[in-house]
């Protein structure tokens, strides 16, 4: 069995662990959410101050042009395009997650409707994240289509027919850290004739992303998780080139507009990827997101996303391996998958009955030991296929292998010791 001493000497020759001195990260805490929330950049409290005392509080509305605010959602747009395959002026940094599905989900609709009518499915995951699937069946709704919901490869592969308009697969499933093969799939959706949108929330900036490799046609991604953009940081929208300038997207706001100072009563749609910005940027926000983009920006003299990837790959290798070695008699098993070609950059376990109905509590002792992970509620009618989920996000900027080793050991403590019994720990949040 590994011990705390190899985990130690795996750190110190860990070629990127110089980049944790980016992050601000509590004494004593070993945090494995980066998937739901990343850590705070060193560099974005003083980023912030300048932006709300400087920019805005002495320099006020003339920062927009000298502070190059009106530039924000381009200029990290480029920067995030590094880390996602995509090109210069592809990406903008634009509004939430769930108003960016909303507007590509919609623009991939109409464009099947005026070129092939006769399509009327939209074909996405069952196990997708929440947001995705109700804004599908929003877009679905509106749009007089259809919305499937698949459980398995071979459901999918079923509907990938004559009748598919819009393939929407998350890339990294948010629930058990699969990862989908993002290539074969869009040229499987793209040979049945319809367009693929990928949501790269729980990808970028932890795996490798190649959109333009993949021939994708959609991408959106959020900005608070692997990019460290702080929470409710804005997302992104990426649109492969030979799509942008083919439709209006549905929220045609001022600031994508050709030419929004004008203000002409008449929409005219910018060129390119610019007409998937909607209102006004949130500029403290985007701020402090392009601080969380620089920090993995910053791995690229060592290797960049490749580099992050050989480390997440170990990470997660390491912990699935120590949880099963020390906790498998425990009842712990590992639900994300064991190949590295389909794994995410998260560990993803599960308690065997009758264990499981503590997994909530056992999530909660864990955090007040300082290591800090999160639950997700399974399906009470299908626990023996939809569990509940003990999720543990490694992001390899500021996670080492001594945390990895030192986690499974608390996961131990309070199994043995039964500390999930513990009234207090058995109060469910309102946030899991």
């Amino acid at each position: 069995m590994t011990t705390r001493q190899d985990c130690q000497a795996l750190d110190a020759a860990d070629p990127l662990a110089p980049l944790r001195q980016q992050m601000l990260l509590p004494p004593g805490v070993i945090y494995l959410d980066g998937n739901s929330l990343g850590a705070m950049p060193a560099a974005t409290p003083a980023r912030v101050q300048q932006v709300v005392t400087q920019e805005w509080g002495q320099d006020l509305i003339k920062s927009w042009n000298t502070a190059g605010w009106i530039d924000l959602p381009t200029r990290i747009g480029d920067k995030i395009a590094r880390l996602i395959g995509a090109g210069p002026g592809e990406v903008v940094v634009a509004d939430s997650t769930s108003l960016n599905i909303y507007k590509v989900l919609t623009a991939a609709v109409r464009m099947i409707q005026a070129e092939s009518p006769g399509r009327t499915t939209i074909v996405t995951e069952r196990s997708n994240f929440p947001t995705d699937l109700y804004i599908s069946q929003s877009v679905a709704e509106q749009h007089g289509m259809r919305l499937v919901l698949v459980d398995s490869a071979e459901e999918l592969a079923a509907q990938l027919n004559d009748d598919l308009a819009v393939l929407l697969i998350t890339d990294v499933n948010y629930r058990t850290g699969a990862w989908h093969d993002m290539a074969a799939l869009t040229r499987a959706a793209h040979e049945a004739g319809a367009l693929t949108i990928w949501d790269l929330c729980h990808s970028a900036g932890a795996v490798p992303v190649d959109l333009t490799g993949a021939d994708a046609d959609f991408a959106i991604g959020c900005g608070y998780k692997y990019l460290n953009g702080g929470p409710g940081a804005p997302a992104f929208v990426w649109v492969h080139p030979r799509h942008a300038d083919r439709f209006w997207q549905p929220l045609s706001g001022w600031l994508g507009h050709a030419a929004p100072f004008e203000f002409s009563p008449d929409y005219r749609p910018a060129p390119g990827i610019r007409r998937y910005i909607c209102g006004t940027p949130a500029i403290i926000s985007m701020a402090a997101l392009e601080c969380g983009v620089d920090t993995l920006l910053a791995a690229e003299p060592m290797g960049g996303m490749a580099a992050l990837r050989r480390k997440s790959l170990a990470l997660t290798e390491l912990f699935a391996r120590l949880a099963e070695e020390r906790c498998g008699h425990l009842g712990v098993t590992v639900v994300s998958p064991r190949e590295d070609a389909r794994r995410g950059s998260q560990v993803c376990l599960a308690l065997k009955p009758p264990l499981e109905r503590a997994s909530y509590a056992v999530v909660q002792a864990l955090i007040e030991r300082g290591v800090i992970g999160d639950y997700r509620a399974g399906d009470p009618d299908r626990l023996d296929q939809v569990p509940h989920i003990l999720r543990f996000g490694f992001t390899p900027l500021y996670v080492g292998f001594t945390d990895a080793w030192d986690a499974v050991e608390h996961l131990y403590q309070v199994l043995t010791r039964e500390e999930w019994r513990e009234a207090r720990f058995n109060q469910k949040a309102a946030v899991t």
